[in-house]
């Protein structure tokens, strides 16, 4: 194998990713690996290709262990802005859950969007949140993970 192969892992902001069976399975298909992150309150099971590391449940102690472990190669999979913003800065390729790949040109209108909403709520708005999750959303997940990983494997 190359030496891609062992550098290929997708890691995974585990607390709220509702597509971990869909990770668990691409990457046992396109030979690569998953570590997945959560906190104690949330019980991840490991498989074959993928390792789960469980922290301590502050605030932000996922965050942190995966901005300490995230490289050049790795597919961080998150819907948090904040955390997208320092993968990209580790130079890692970012994938929402909904299958969306966030890159340089989107994160500053992205946090910019995140604080004009906290703002909104701390001022007792209320604000909407995100559509319900779909199987489409799971399909084109999929489908972007796999070609993120083979992109990966061809490098």
């Amino acid at each position: 194998m190359s030496m891609n192969f062992a550098r290929r892992r997708v890691v995974v902001d585990g607390d709220a990713c509702p597509v971990k069976a869909e990770i668990a399975a691409t990457v046992l298909e396109c030979e690569a690996t998953a570590l997945m992150v959560s906190s104690h309150a949330h019980v991840l099971v490991p498989g074959p290709s993928v390792d789960v590391v469980t922290v301590d449940a502050s605030d932000q102690s996922a965050d942190l262990y995966i901005a300490n472990v995230l490289n050049k190669q790795d597919v961080l999979v998150t819907g948090d802005y904040g955390l997208a913003a320092i993968g990209l800065a580790r130079g890692a390729a970012i994938l929402t859950p909904r299958g969306r790949e966030i890159r340089e040109s989107d994160i500053d209108a992205l946090l910019e969007q995140r604080h004009h909403s906290a703002r909104q709520r701390r001022g007792g708005k209320r604000t909407k949140g995100p559509p319900p999750f779909t199987d489409e959303d799971r399909i084109r997940f999929q489908h972007k993970l796999r070609t993120l990983l083979r992109g990966m494997q061809e490098n």
